[in-house]
């Protein structure tokens, strides 16, 4: 376990920019997923089922949702008088302001970072979901005596990141060089944004660029010393799903309706920790059709669902259908509305008797308290 050597930095407003229809509200960090999650719980729990008691979550801008959510961090058994959780607003360095990058938002931390112990800081993006253990992958950054592990995943390089890093390793495994690139074709070995660092080191990487006015932590400063420093890769082989448009949010959220990947990314050993709400269970009205689909609690369901997440306390009145549909909590279907490859915010009210079809190339996306 790492919960003396290791503490946990969680970038809650990553790449804010690709997902607007959910962000202009809310932080990346705070947005809904699954039924009854948000995208920073698994971070947050990736680190607490690695025995790290101390996290510091980044904020910079629409982060009361955020705040909301996380509480004192009670879920996580991260509310203690020593150690725990840590929201670190913007403005932290009135030099920096509100930053541009990784490297300013962790500029804006150093005092956190400075008045810390621990050996170890592992660094983590809020736009990935995955459920990764984080012992073995702090094991081999020992046993490579590496400066800097960072989690990859094989596969497409996602389109829409900026600076997205992908690698090429010796046989050792350390990294031999590293492409920052959207058009990359085929597969490829990309960063998840999750790595490993000694604490001494990133405070002095991030003072170094931060006097040269650089911002990126890939482009600025790995990849122009990929020959420095001790770089080694950690390959993720369990699902993952990087949030880099509303369609990747979309067919992340209908994986969940396939066994394997629930297996995969709710794992009984590795428990994915969220804010409890206390709510009744589900009702299923006579005559409602529930098929292939997530549901959580507080729903009450009379009319048919097929292949669709709902979130807690959603309605669906008699007569209603719902096709390949995400609908947020609290929200109300109407009598014998039809709604196909439709994704709702929160608080949505589709009146009786609406048709609403997108395709799954083109998902329909209602925004919050919207009435259709």
């Amino acid at each position: 376990m790492l919960s003396n050597q290791a503490m946990g930095i969680i970038f809650s407003n990553s790449h804010d920019d690709l997902i607007r229809e959910l962000t202009e509200i809310r932080s990346m960090g705070s947005i809904p997923y699954g039924g009854r999650y948000r995208l920073v719980d698994f971070s947050l729990s990736n680190l607490v089922n690695a025995g790290i008691s101390k996290v510091g979550i980044i904020t910079k801008a629409n982060y009361q949702s955020l705040m909301d959510h996380l509480g004192s961090g009670k879920p996580w058994d991260l509310d203690r008088k020593k150690g725990g959780l840590y929201i670190l607003p913007p403005y932290g360095n009135v030099d920096t302001g509100v930053y541009t990058g990784h490297v300013d938002a962790l500029a804006g931390v150093l005092g956190f970072l400075e008045r810390s112990v621990e050996k170890y800081a592992v660094l983590c993006d809020s736009d990935v979901v995955s459920n990764i253990d984080l012992v073995p992958m702090m094991e081999a950054h020992l046993e490579k005596q590496a400066d800097v592990s960072i989690a990859y995943k094989r596969g497409r390089l996602p389109k829409n990141h900026r600076d997205i890093m992908s690698f090429s390793f010796h046989d050792s495994g350390r990294v031999r060089d590293i492409e920052l690139s959207q058009n990359m074709e085929g597969e490829c070995d990309f960063s998840l944004d999750i790595m490993i660092i000694e604490r001494e080191l990133l405070i002095r990487l991030v003072k170094e660029a931060t006097a040269r006015s650089l911002t990126s932590l890939g482009r600025d400063i790995f990849q122009h010393r990929v020959d420095d420093l001790r770089i080694f890769g950690w390959e993720v082989t369990s699902y993952v799903a990087v949030m880099d448009c509303i369609g990747a949010y979309v067919k992340s959220n209908m994986d969940l309706l396939q066994a394997d990947v629930r297996t995969q990314l709710f794992a009984r050993e590795r428990p994915v920790y969220t804010k409890t709400r206390d709510d009744m269970p589900t009702k299923y009205g006579l005559g409602s059709s529930v098929k292939n689909s997530v549901i959580a609690d507080g729903c009450c369901i009379e009319g048919r669902v097929e292949n669709c997440i709902l979130f807690r306390g959603v309605k669906v009145h008699k007569g209603a259908a719902l096709r390949n549909c995400i609908i947020m909590q609290d929200s109300t279907i109407g009598e014998n509305a039809r709604l196909s490859y439709v994704t709702t915010d929160k608080q949505v009210l589709v009146t009786s008797g609406r048709v609403l079809t997108g395709a799954e190339s083109y998902p329909i996306f209602i925004r919050k308290q919207t009435s259709v």
